[in-house]
Formats: C-alpha cells, sequence, structure tokens
C-alpha cells in the first residue's frame, strides 16, 4: 500500500487552515497513487497553542472528524490525523484514522505523555494497542513519545501489527530517535513504521522534520528532510512476510523468561 507522509506543521490555532492543507495534500497523494494519508500529532489544531488545546478540543465524532471524511471520500484515500479529542472534561492527545469512504476506523489516545506540556493540558490514554484493516495490512495507531517505549511496540507487533502509523512533534536534539529508533523498532518487531513529523518552529519547540517510513529490514524507504514536504512509499505485505520468516523474533522469544519486567 502506498503511504503519503504529510511532514508540515500546518496553520497552528486554525483548524479551518489545516484542513484546507490536509485537503491539498490529500489530492497530491491521491494522484500519486497512496491508498494512505498519514499526518502528524496536533495537526488538526497545532500543537504549541497553550490554552487553545482546550478551546479547540473536539469529540472524535465532532464536525472536523466529519471534515476530514469528506476529505478522505473526496480524494479516496484513507487518512489519519493528530488532533486534541475531547471526552467531557477530560483532553485527550489523539489520532484517528478514517477510510478512504470516509468511515472512522480507529480512534486511539496518546498513553505516554512528554514533558510538563502535555501533562499540563492533556489526560494520558489507557488503551495500547488500537488497530484497523486497510488494504490488506493491519494498521496500528501511537503518538510521538509512545515509540520510544520497546513495550508499546512489542504489544502492536504481538497483536499483528503490520503498519504503525506514528503522528508525531519531534524536536530538537531528539532526532535520533527519527534516524535510529524507529528503523530499530521496525526491525525487532517486523513491521512498518510510518513516523510523521511536523517541521519548523513553533512556540518554544523546534520540530526537526525527518518523516521516515522505515521497513522491517530496517531501512527507510522514505525520508524527509527539515522542511514542509510530502514523501511517499510502499508497505508490501509480501516483503513483510518474507522478512517475517528470515527474522523470526516473534517465534523465537520466551516470555517465561520475561515476567521481571512487567
Amino acid at each position: 500500500m502506498r503511504t503519503a507522509l504529510l511532514q508540515s506543521s500546518g496553520r497552528p490555532g486554525s483548524v479551518v487552515e489545516n484542513l484546507k492543507v490536509l485537503d491539498e495534500a490529500a489530492g497530491r497523494a491521491a494522484a500519486a497513487g497512496a491508498g494512505l494519508l498519514v499526518a502528524p500529532e496536533m495537526f488538526l489544531t497545532g500543537y504549541a497553542i497553550g490554552e487553545g488545546v482546550g478551546r479547540l478540543a473536539e469529540p472524535a465524532d465532532g464536525e472536523s472528524a466529519d471534515a476530514v471524511a469528506w476529505v478522505a471520500s473526496r480524494h479516496g484515500l484513507a487518512v489519519a490525523y493528530g488532533y486534541p479529542e475531547r471526552d467531557g472534561e477530560a483532553v485527550f492527545n489523539s489520532a484517528q484514522l478514517i477510510s478512504a469512504d470516509g468511515t472512522r476506523l480507529a480512534n486511539y489516545r496518546k498513553t505516554h505523555l512528554f514533558g510538563g506540556f502535555e501533562r499540563a493540558h492533556f489526560a494520558p490514554g489507557d488503551r495500547p494497542v488500537v488497530q484497523a484493516e486497510i488494504g490488506g495490512l493491519t494498521v496500528g495507531l501511537m503518538i510521538c513519545y509512545d515509540v520510544e517505549f520497546p513495550e508499546n511496540v512489542r504489544a502492536h507487533a504481538l497483536a499483528g501489527t503490520d503498519l504503525l502509523l506514528v503522528p508525531t512533534a519531534q524536536m530538537h536534539p531528539f532526532q535520533f530517535v527519527a534516524e535510529s529508533v524507529v528503523p530499530v523498532r521496525a526491525f525487532e518487531n517486523q513491521m512498518y513504521v510510518a513516523y510523521v513529523n511536523r517541521a519548523g518552529t513553533e512556540g518554544e519547540f523546534e520540530f526537526v522534520g525527518l518523516s521516515t517510513l522505515a521497513g522491517p529490514d530496517g531501512v527507510a524507504r522514505t525520508r524527509a528532510g527539515r522542511a514542509e514536504q510530502l514523501v511517499l512509499a510502499d508497505a508490501d505485505p509480501a516483503f513483510l512476510a518474507a522478512s517475517r520468516e528470515a527474522n523470526p523474533y516473534l517465534k523465537d522469544r520466551r516470555p517465561g523468561l520475561y515476567g521481571s519486567l512487567i
């Protein structure tokens, strides 16, 4: 499945403008043959928007979800995007996956919050594995800091995730996560990992870009630079099956030895 990674910070503070950016990117991605477009963490509103997080937060089935569903169905490709989700008094840092026909497939709430900014504005999610089926692949959702916990990604591997989508807001000086950690996660868990970052400066944060789709062989199929960019690469089920046969980490595990880890 051809997967498009939208590396962009959009227009922080403006949901309307960010939906326009998403629509334009979806058109380009679809024209290039993509079946899936992935946008960064908190793409819908912007990341460093302070109290705007609570003000702009919406339910998972809110007006913006309907707007993204229209974008997906108009261009005929699935869309995953980050946004602040309101559920009663709580606000979550969430990512939602919508199918090419506009159906809401999956919604994930970030389980590991990073730094004082996130802890001040979000409640942590408590469901580590969220999945859906697209194009013959089992697609999982995760957000940014979550991928830095090996237990999180291994849980997805054990649950059968083939392609893990990781909208992120990776900032300086942690670019080694995009460069090194993400390809290793893909290799050790035998899956594709799409790590999709913001770009440029936003408030106190300098986002490093470097969005990538890493394969189960640990090789980046595509990698963006530091600026706003749309990059594409394929997640190949046949290659994934062959790689899992050649690198049987999950089969060779000995869970009885690992009890002390939890």
